[in-house]
Formats: C-alpha cells, sequence, structure tokens
C-alpha cells in the first residue's frame, strides 16, 4: 500500500499512525496537494490527501474511509472497541474531534489563502466559535471517562484526538490555550511520546517505519 500527502496533514497523519498500531505495512510518499498539485493529480485525479494506493492498485480517499478500509485488513486487530456502548462513546469523541479539525482548518484556510482584505470576519468569529465548543465537549468527555494512551489499549479516538491537538496547538494556538484543556494536552503529550507518532511527526517528512 502507499499513503499519499503531507504529515502536516492531521488526517494523514492519523492515517499514518493508525496503519502502523493496526500493523500494516505501507509506503509513504510526502506529496504536496499545494505544491505539487500534478504530481499528487497523476496518483488522484481529485488531489485529496490522504489518498491511499491499496495492494490491487485501488484509490481511495478520505481518511475516515481509509481507515475502516485498514480495519477490514487488519482484523481481528481493530483500533474501535466492539461493545456497542463502548463504541458509540468512542464514536462521539471521533466526531467531537473531526469537527474540531475541519473547523481548524477552515480557519488556517482562510487566513492563508485570502488576503486579509478579503476575509470574512463574521464566518471567522462563527468557525472559531464550533472550534472552541467542539474542543470543550472533547475536554468534558475526557474529564468524565479519559482516554487510555497506552501503546496497547490505544484506539482510533485517542489517536485522532492526539493527532488533532497537536495540530490545532501547532496552527491556532491562541485560540486554544492548553491551560483550558489539559485532558487534551495531556493524551497528546502521551501519545506523541509513542513510537509511531514519533515515526510520523507533524511536517514535512516521511514515516520514518513505514
Amino acid at each position: 500500500m502507499k499513503l499519499i500527502g503531507m504529515l502536516d496533514s492531521p488526517y494523514v497523519r492519523r492515517v499514518a499512525v493508525s496503519l502502523q498500531l493496526l500493523g500494516l505495512p505501507f509506503e509513504h510518499r510526502s506529496v504536496s496537494v499545494f505544491r505539487q498539485f500534478d504530481e499528487f493529480a497523476a496518483l488522484n485525479p481529485v488531489v485529496k490527501a490522504p489518498t491511499l494506493i491499496a495492494d490491487d492498485g485501488t484509490v481511495l480517499m478520505d481518511s475516515t474511509l481509509i481507515l475502516d478500509y485498514a480495519e477490514a485488513l487488519a482484523r481481528p486487530r481493530s483500533l474501535m472497541p466492539e461493545d456497542p456502548a463502548a463504541r458509540a462513546r468512542d464514536l462521539r469523541l471521533l466526531g467531537l474531534a473531526l469537527a474540531a479539525l475541519e473547523k481548524c482548518v477552515q480557519i488556517v484556510y482562510e487566513r492563508g489563502l485570502r488576503p486579509p482584505e478579503k476575509q470574512h470576519a463574521p464566518w471567522v468569529e462563527r468557525v472559531t466559535g464550533q472550534l472552541q465548543a467542539a474542543c470543550g465537549e472533547l475536554e468534558r468527555e475526557l474529564e468524565r471517562a479519559p482516554l487510555p494512551a497506552a501503546r496497547d489499549a490505544l484506539r482510533q479516538a485517542a489517536v485522532t484526538a492526539a493527532v488533532g491537538w497537536h495540530f490545532m496547538q501547532q496552527m491556532l494556538p491562541e485560540l486554544l490555550p492548553a491551560g483550558r484543556y489539559p485532558q487534551l494536552a495531556a493524551l497528546s503529550a502521551a501519545a506523541e511520546a509513542l513510537p509511531e507518532f514519533q515515526a510520523a511527526p507533524h511536517g514535512d517528512g516521511t514515516v520514518q517505519s513505514a
């Protein structure tokens, strides 16, 4: 398998970490959807990161759909709980983490791709509120019942929350002071110390253990 996309994307990074935790071998190609558009288009005309090229040549995209495929390949190994109640909670946490990431990326794009005079302040204010609400809900869920961060107990909800928090702190720390979200900060710090996270650091490098 080949994973295409840069590790400065939390969506690419959550897939890279998860594939390692699931024990699935893959090759990582760090290709930018901006600077290397034509190169990416040759692999996937939609130019969407992450892209996964399966061993049979099937091209998959969207991190959640890629991870669904990865889970099928790795069975019985899984990063999702089987118990319906536990699975429902993890899906809630995943939804909150992914919502926060979506809003964070929207703000980053608004700031980075539009000139200041064309940025729409009411839109940024609304999206910022959604970002902070998602992180606030996630923090409260972790206060009620923390997610395990040990390597042999790590689940997808923890992977995505940890990757997401690290990304948000890299990109918009002024909107999400770490002191307001101690549970998220602690989870991310513990996860970032794991070999699978260290092998796929945020940035423009490639996964080292793939």
